[in-house]
């Protein structure tokens, strides 16, 4: 998997205390490489706990304000272009760092995700852990497939969320241990 440089300084999901976490997979599946997320979180439904919560996210940069609104643990997964080569992994701890913005134009969202963590920052709404996996694309273009890269990708990503959550995730969790998430 390839990462962008310094910025997967992460440990391992692992569960959070005061409930499931939650991954959103966002972006437009009709787009090109936007639709990264939106198969992320197909290749996941199968094999996390159904106490993982998987969704799907195609709205505003204020609705995604709003769903962080309450969750406790969140793993946002969406396509970015930042000009490194296609299927680069970018990892950013929300609660720790900013979010580099989008190059104009490359959010399908209006408003991009780097808006929507920074917005939830200063209300005060980010969640407790709030993790975003960008995966670098290559075509946007309405009507256009996913690129091979961003495909190998979001498969290799989705494996790893799911090693990494299915040990940690009880299949009826509400409450987790004390590793936090």
């Amino acid at each position: 998997m390839k990462r962008t440089p310094g910025r997967d300084k992460a440990a391992p999901v692992v569960a959070g205390r005061a409930g499931c976490p939650v991954i959103l997979c966002l972006g437009n599946p009709h787009c090109g490489d936007d639709g990264a997320g939106r198969l992320v979180a197909r290749l996941l439904r199968d094999r996390l706990p159904s106490s993982v919560r998987i969704e799907q996210h195609a709205g505003t940069a204020l609705a995604l304000v709003e769903r962080l609104h309450g969750a406790d643990a969140v793993l946002l997964v969406d396509a970015a272009l930042t000009g490194a080569a296609p299927g680069t992994i970018h990892v950013f701890d929300c609660v720790a760092e900013d979010i580099p913005a989008a190059r104009p134009g490359a959010s399908s969202h209006g408003l991009g995700v780097a808006e929507a963590i920074a917005l939830a920052r200063v209300l005060g709404t980010l969640p407790r852990v709030c993790r975003l996996y960008a995966i670098e694309g290559e075509t946007f273009a309405p009507g256009a497939a996913l690129s091979p890269a961003v495909r190998t990708a979001a498969e290799g990503l989705a494996a790893r969320l799911a090693r990494e959550l299915v040990h940690t995730v009880p299949p009826s969790a509400t409450s987790y241990g004390p590793h936090g998430f």
